[in-house]
């Protein structure tokens, strides 16, 4: 989501061309892509030179990790992805951590999305399971908005009976979910995390869940510090993994709060300012950019 008033700074200051980095983390939506969900121009060549400096490049997203992994297919071997939110970390295809749902806590959710149903929202309930994720919604519409972030996913009578580990209940709204979906999940908040991730979706997950909590972990699996870490966001879901980094920028683009919590600005995301903000940072022989 754009916000226009946001602090428009290209780079951080000083310089840290011959900084010891040895992770980046990015946010998908609002970050690495553009508006329109496209990829910026030049990823592919920084992404190469990050493997040529033995640098680890992660997305850290809401998306699903299938999703992840079909838009990175070229270049996967050996990246980490932080899906749903931080919920499911995967490298290789091999889980590296998960921090699933109490199923009694997915059929409370999916109640209370019922419940809103029923009332005449304009919502529905994505039960995201490690295999796949669940919808009880069939309308095109629907679909095509899930489908953006879900690669897998399934039309099911019942969502609370899929038969699989689920590490996240996540709600789209086609109208503004901080409105109406967020607040009728007040009561979730008491014992979970209800992050609002978009204009139009919000997350139930564990308290213990976030793309920060994802980050430490592997941080310390991996033996690289906040100081070698470079970290990306525009949302809500990212202020966790923001402070996990001393390298931590707010796209000009992001959320107030997001602009309050890191500790340098990037251009935009329409700007290509992850990418344009990596090549000064570690001085890349990229041009163009």
């Amino acid at each position: 989501m754009p916000y226009s008033h946001a602090p428009q700074l290209a780079a951080p200051e000083p310089s840290a061309g011959s900084a010891d980095i040895r992770l980046v983390v990015t946010d998908m939506d609002g970050t690495l892509l553009d508006d329109d969900k496209r990829t910026p121009d030049g990823l592919w060549e920084v992404l190469a030179l990050l493997r040529e400096r033995g640098v680890l490049f992660s997305p850290a997203s809401g998306r699903q990790y299938a999703t992840l992994a079909r838009e990175f297919a070229e270049v996967a071997d050996g990246m980490v992805f932080i899906a749903e939110n931080g919920t499911y970390v995967v490298r290789d295809g091999e889980e590296l951590s998960s921090d699933p749902l109490d199923p009694a806590v997915v059929t409370r959710v999916v109640e209370a999305v019922r419940r809103l149903v029923a009332g005449g929202a304009d919502v529905g309930a994505v039960v995201c399971g490690k295999r796949s994720a669940y919808v009880e919604r069939a309308d095109e519409a629907f679909l095509a908005e899930v489908g953006r972030y879900y690669l897998r996913h399934q039309v099911v009578e019942d969502a609370t009976a899929v038969g699989d580990e689920v590490i996240k209940v996540a709600l789209f709204d086609f109208g503004s979910v901080a409105e109406s979906t967020a607040p009728a999940l007040a009561p979730f908040a008491d014992t979970h995390q209800v992050v609002v991730s978009g204009e139009h979706w919000v997350d139930v997950m564990n308290r213990t869940a976030n793309k920060g909590a994802a980050l430490r972990r592997l941080q310390r699996e991996l033996g690289i510090t906040p100081a070698q870490t470079v970290v990306f966001g525009d949302y809500l879901n990212d202020l966790e993994m923001l402070d996990a980094a001393d390298w931590s920028f707010a796209m000009a683009n992001a959320h107030p709060e997001v602009v309050r919590r890191a500790r340098h600005r990037a251009p935009s995301n329409n700007d290509n300012g992850v990418l344009r903000t990596l090549v000064r940072l570690l001085d890349l022989p990229v041009t163009g950019l």
